[in-house]
C-alpha cells in the first residue's frame, strides 16, 4: 500500500493541491516527472485549468485527494 503524497505548492493557498503518488514512481524521479506532465499539459493548452492538470496527472496514475489546509506554522 503506498502512502507516498505530494503537496504541489502555490503561493495562493486556494491554489495548493495534494496528491497520492503511485506506487511505481522512485522519489528520485517524481518531481521531474510531475513537471513534465505539468509542463505539457501548458504547452497544449496555454489557458490551462487546474482541472486539465488532475486529468493529465490523473491519465499517469496519481490521484488527486481532497485536504484542509491548516494555519500556517511560521
Amino acid at each position: 500500500m503506498n502512502n507516498k503524497l505530494m503537496v504541489l505548492p502555490s503561493r495562493d493557498y486556494n491554489a495548493v493541491r495534494l496528491v497520492k503518488v503511485p506506487d511505481d514512481y522512485e522519489e528520485h524521479e517524481l518531481f521531474r516527472h510531475v513537471t513534465g506532465i505539468i509542463s505539457s499539459v501548458e504547452e497544449e493548452k496555454p489557458d490551462y485549468e487546474w482541472d486539465d492538470v488532475a486529468l493529465a496527472l490523473e491519465d499517469h496514475g496519481f490521484e488527486v485527494i481532497d485536504f484542509v489546509l491548516g494555519p500556517a506554522l511560521d
